[in-house]
């Protein structure tokens, strides 16, 4: 095995895994090149935190997308049929994309980019930064090879944003929103030339030519990113956000709520995935202390779908169902409030935490958060099939979770203390008293 691949399964976690061996498993069988890139190598070699799996494969993924769905037990929450790509959605929430090889012309700064299919090497270098133009083989001829033709890794080293090529930003200036998301984001510096190709996009004024749902795209990123705030206060400065929504800058732009956030989620401990719609609790907090109008001309402006707009509306009432919940006398063990969070999606748990005014609410989401979650991890699937039941199987699932509320609700035993021994001769007390 090389280094890489070892590095990779050392960052991944077991979903993860588990979907990674099945598409190589699939492309192998479809003789299909398939390579890890983008995000997920640039995080990986960089040591940051793996969140998202961008895979790269020499051919069309759509088709193998719909066969891993069923497998897997993935959602496919979106599918671009120009560039033939598809983004996934793990059940413990991880998402994954899959993308066909290819180039991507331009025939004028923001244009709409000519798309044909590539070889690794070809795709690789129609990136936007270095950093982001690394692949590692997964196929069975070269597996475990590094490809790296933009030199990203000594990129990665000097902790520097270096575009690929001169027109990386002007060609898609969605790009500029990228370059100071991961500036932030990964605390690196912006290389000189890159940094005056910003500054011309910029005179030029093509931030104005982002598509809506290119922007929509990029707040999901930010959404994603443990520590929003700074992204924001970036995103301010530079007078991007007031594109997307005048109104988001003063006191108008809910920073507050975002520091708030970033408090509870420091309680989760280490290595607890829970699972969360980022998305909709980013829009949330984004738009909180907008008026309605505001708030409309801010999803139009990212191009939010009804459905969107839909889940986003119906937030509000679904953390006050949880609050009246959590509420109840009727909630006595540690299973049920863990049972009572569980049913909501961790987005409104997070919220109501940081929202409530109700004392016995925040008592119990903090016990959720850094010890009802905990202890039910130490319940796995190993443990399950050691009582001969099958994964997957509806008998394994009510099992496991019959187990983790025994594991909630059972009481560490009393130990007695172990009886005082005699002191030594020495130290005993004299037999006569002393008056």
């Amino acid at each position: 095995m090389s280094d890489y691949l070892f590095m990779l399964e050392s960052h991944l976690n077991a979903e993860q895994l588990r979907f990674t061996s099945e598409l190589q498993a699939a492309c192998a069988q479809s003789n299909m090149n398939l390579f890890l890139t983008g995000g997920a190598m640039r995080d990986m070699l960089g040591g940051f935190p793996v969140r998202d799996l961008d895979f790269t494969i020499e051919a069309n993924p759509l088709k193998l997308a719909k066969d891993l769905a069923q497998k897997t037990g993935a959602m496919i929450w979106s599918t671009d049929d120009v560039r033939k790509s598809v983004e996934m959605v793990l059940p413990a929430g991880s998402t994954v994309q899959l993308a066909m090889a290819r180039q991507e012309k331009y025939s004028k700064p923001g244009g709409k980019a000519q798309i044909t299919p590539a070889t690794i090497h070809e795709d690789l270098r129609c990136r936007d930064f270095t950093v982001n133009a690394i692949a590692l083989s997964l196929g069975k001829a070269s597996r475990g090879l590094l490809i790296d033709p933009t030199n990203g890794l000594a990129d990665l080293e000097r902790r520097e944003l270096r575009a690929i090529h001169n027109h990386a930003l002007l060609d898609d200036p969605v790009r500029l929103w990228r370059l100071i998301r991961l500036k932030v984001r990964l605390g690196f510096t912006v290389e000189e030339r890159t940094q005056n190709q910003y500054r011309m996009a910029r005179e030029a004024g093509l931030e104005k030519l982002v598509p809506p749902r290119a922007l929509f795209e990029q707040f999901r990123q930010i959404a994603n990113e443990m520590n929003p705030t700074e992204v924001l206060r970036a995103l301010e400065e530079e007078g991007m956000l007031a594109l997307v929504s005048p109104a988001l800058s003063g006191a108008k732009l809910n920073l507050q709520g975002f520091s708030k956030l970033l408090k509870v989620r420091q309680l989760i401990p280490f290595g607890i995935d829970l699972k969360v719609n980022n998305l909709i609790l980013f829009l949330h907090l984004l738009s909180e202390k907008l008026t309605p109008k505001e708030r409309a001309g801010l999803l139009k402006a990212i191009g939010a779908h009804r459905s969107e707009i839909q889940q986003l509306n119906q937030f509000p009432q679904r953390a006050k169902a949880l609050e009246k919940v959590l509420k109840s006398a009727k909630l006595q063990k540690a299973s049920q409030i863990y049972q009572a969070l569980q049913q909501e999606g961790g987005e409104v748990a997070l919220y109501l935490f940081i929202t409530t005014q109700q004392r016995l609410v925040q008592d119990r989401i903090r016990n959720y958060l850094t010890k009802y979650l905990l202890a039910a991890s130490e319940i796995t699937d190993r443990d399950i099939e050691a009582e001969g039941l099958k994964p997957g199987t509806p008998k394994f699932r009510a099992r496991k979770i019959e187990r983790v509320y025994e594991r909630l609700d059972s009481r560490p035993r009393k130990q007695n203390p172990a009886p005082l021994a005699a002191p030594p001769a020495a130290l005993a007390a004299p037999s006569r008293r002393i008056i």
